[in-house]
């Protein structure tokens, strides 16, 4: 561990609570300051939260920026995601007791912090045999996935889904809850110095393909579904050509659906698919 990291969490666990702060929407390297925090004792319904670990989602940024369709009222501490152990409770409050471990249930509590004060509404107790960086990114990207495959589409055990951005967190996820319900994965990666090394640890979350966008516009893709079906689900996170590819191998009838625009591209429709595999 680096030395100014070691600092800072010393001074972070022996210190006044404290917290990651904005009062204005911008560059979070600009508007984000640590500051001391008021957390009061709680009261009714209130949970006084000690936190374990809190990551940073694409979605926390675009909330300090001010781009997200949800904003906290500003000043505000940053963080949607996260895990605490429960230091307090008030005397109204039944779901959770002193040592539960919690996470939130709702976006922009602020979960950048050392010390936080909740709604009881506001939290969900997970268990605590679970590691902590698992339990700090379960409330956002393993659930994204989850809706992702059971709301757009009925898939059924040996039903082939396809998706870029597979070495993402949602993509990593959803290529783990499809192989536990016996649904096959065509994933789809940018080529990199490394490509065998992410192929390998992909396929050991469960994923059954892991290609490259070059080899998804070959010819040689008409093999695959030799053997497999034709997706019934999309899903894109990417955006331009990689959208493209997708759509021209998915099942007639078949639903795409876009959850990100990491190309920052728009979407791209064959003119071949719509009316045949796209209804507008």
């Amino acid at each position: 561990m680096w030395p100014a990291l070691r600092l800072v969490r010393r001074q972070l666990s022996t210190a006044a609570p404290r917290g990651l702060v904005y009062e204005k929407h911008g560059e979070p390297s600009q508007v984000l300051r640590l500051k001391n925090i008021e957390v009061p004792s709680p009261t009714n319904y209130e949970v006084r939260v000690k936190m374990l670990a809190a990551p940073i989602n694409p979605s926390d940024l675009n909330m300090v920026q001010g781009t997200y369709a949800l904003l906290p009222q500003l000043p505000a501490v940053g963080g949607n995601e996260g895990v605490g152990v429960v230091a307090e409770v008030a005397n109204h409050v039944s779901s959770v007791r002193p040592g539960d471990w919690v996470i939130p249930a709702d976006a922009g509590l602020g979960t950048w912090c050392t010390e936080g004060l909740f709604s009881e509404e506001a939290l969900v107790r997970v268990p605590s045999d679970i590691s902590v960086v698992g339990a700090a990114t379960l409330s956002v990207n393993p659930c994204t996935a989850y809706r992702l495959l059971s709301d757009y589409e009925t898939l059924r055990p040996g039903d082939t889904v396809i998706q870029n951005a597979s070495n993402s967190s949602v993509g990593q996820a959803v290529i783990q809850i499809a192989a536990s319900l016996g649904i096959t994965t065509i994933n789809v990666v940018r080529d990199r110095p490394n490509l065998q090394s992410l192929v390998e640890r992909l396929r050991d979350l469960g994923a059954d393909h892991v290609i490259t966008e070059e080899q998804l516009r070959k010819p040689e893709m008409k093999d695959l579904f030799k053997n497999y079906p034709r997706p019934r689900l999309a899903l894109n996170c990417v955006g331009g050509k990689s959208t493209t590819e997708m759509l021209r191998h998915l099942d007639y009838g078949g639903t795409m659906v876009t959850y990100g625009g990491m190309a920052k591209q728009p979407v791209t429709i064959p003119v071949v698919s719509i009316g045949y595999s796209i209804n507008e």
